[in-house]
Formats: structure tokens, C-alpha cells, sequence
């Protein structure tokens, strides 16, 4: 009898045992191994339903692969611009150098307006105005090359007017160039009275083709013109001939 209730007793302390294992040790932990999963898939759940989460990610790749050309392509945006027409990119200053051996664009009939007006003083003179109406500078080397009506020969230029340098004029800008008609004491010969100016242009090297000419209007009384025709270098400056 003793053994039997002693198994009984033994019996009833591991019940009791158990039960308080179940109570603070196995269930527990089996309700805790459940909620960090429960934890864990809600944080995955709230990472992929953020809209701030994925932008992250996508700088992180971008930044490491160069694959993000969302913010790649914003930033390059106004550096293609720069190469629109009358802008100056960023690559021009390595080019800097080239303006120095521009290619010569010569002034002409193309690229000018040409006037001739006879002056009062000095006597027996026409000024010859050239303006560049053209959008780009041009050189107007030596002379002006004259021909009245049908003449069959070249008047000379006068050497102690030929500038220091090139004429060269920029949009707008205007050149000048004397012209003595006649002798003041009537010693020309071949005297007579035109009615037709053409104006020819010099290239870069003397008595060379610069290019198409022009045909300035004339008094309608025409001009009179003799032996001792000549003209001046073309200049800049209309002082430098005033009083030619």
C-alpha cells in the first residue's frame, strides 16, 4: 500500500510538473516562435506597400551599377541644351585656339552696300562708302578697282594712303574710299562724262578676284571723269582721306 501511494504521489508531482511546463515553457515559447513571424512578415508587407522604401533602392543601384538613368537622365538634360544653336558649350573653350586662323571672308558685292557721292570740297572728288550688310567680318584689302561706263583701263591708287593693315569690317560697319575724278587746272586729257560706276574688290593678294562687284548709283547728269582718275586704299578711318 505504501509503495502504491507513493507511485501515486510520484505520479501527481509530475502532472503537476508537466502542467506547470506547459504553462510557462512550451506554450510560450511556441506563441513566441509565432509572433516574430507574424513581426517579420509585416515588416515585409509594409516595406513593399511604402512607396519611400523603393526609392532608396533605386539610388543605391543607381550610384553603385550606373543603372538609374531616371536622375541620370534629369542632370544631363541642360548639358544637351548647351549645344543648342547660339549657345556656347562647355567643349568650345578646347576650340579657342582655331579663331586665331579663321578662314578669311572677303568683302564684295555679296555682302555690301556701295555708295558714291561727289563732294563739293575737296574739288572734283567722290566718296565711295562700302558697309557690311553681311553676319560675319570681312577683309577689304587694297582698293577699289573702277570702271566707268565701258573703260578700257584700270585708274591707279595712290600709295601714301595704304593702311598700316587690312581693312576688316564687322556686321554694320563701314569703309571709305577717295576718288579724284579730274584735275583742278584742266591739265587731264580724254575727258568725259559716265553714267555708270562698277566698284571690283581685291582678294588677298594684289590685283586678285575678291568676289562679284558692285554698281553704286550715279548723279543723273553722270560724272565727269579724265586722264588723272585715281583712287585711295580702302580705309576705316573716313579722316584718314578727308582731305586727300
Amino acid at each position: 500500500m505504501r509503495h502504491i501511494r507513493l507511485i501515486a504521489a510520484t505520479g501527481t508531482a509530475v502532472a503537476a510538473l508537466a502542467l506547470t511546463a506547459c504553462d510557462n515553457g512550451t506554450g510560450t515559447e511556441d506563441e513566441g516562435a509565432a509572433r516574430p513571424k507574424a513581426t517579420v512578415a509585416a515588416a515585409e508587407t509594409n516595406v513593399s506597400k511604402s512607396p519611400e522604401s523603393s526609392t532608396p533602392a533605386k539610388d543605391t543601384t543607381g550610384t553603385g551599377t550606373g543603372t538609374g538613368t531616371d536622375s541620370g537622365a534629369t542632370e544631363a538634360s541642360p548639358v544637351s541644351r548647351t549645344d543648342a544653336p547660339g549657345s556656347k558649350p562647355a567643349a568650345s573653350a578646347g576650340r579657342k585656339g582655331q579663331s586665331a586662323t579663321r578662314s578669311v571672308v572677303l568683302c564684295n558685292g555679296t555682302n555690301t552696300s556701295v555708295t558714291a557721292q561727289l563732294l563739293s570740297r575737296p574739288l572734283n572728288h567722290m566718296l565711295l562708302t562700302v558697309k557690311n550688310t553681311g553676319g560675319k567680318t570681312c577683309d577689304l584689302p587694297y582698293y577699289p578697282v573702277l570702271r566707268f561706263d565701258q573703260m578700257q583701263w584700270v585708274p591707279q591708287a595712290d600709295e601714301s594712303t595704304q593702311p598700316q593693315s587690312v581693312v576688316s569690317l564687322a556686321p554694320g560697319q563701314s569703309a571709305y574710299a577717295g576718288v579724284l575724278l579730274s584735275a583742278a587746272d584742266g591739265s587731264g586729257t580724254g575727258g568725259m562724262t559716265a553714267h555708270k560706276l562698277t566698284v571690283g574688290f581685291q582678294g588677298m593678294t594684289p590685283n586678285s578676284d575678291g568676289g562679284p562687284s558692285a554698281t553704286p548709283a550715279l548723279p543723273a547728269k553722270g560724272v565727269y571723269y579724265d586722264s588723272t582718275l585715281k583712287v585711295t586704299y580702302w580705309r576705316s578711318d573716313l579722316d584718314a582721306i578727308s582731305n586727300w
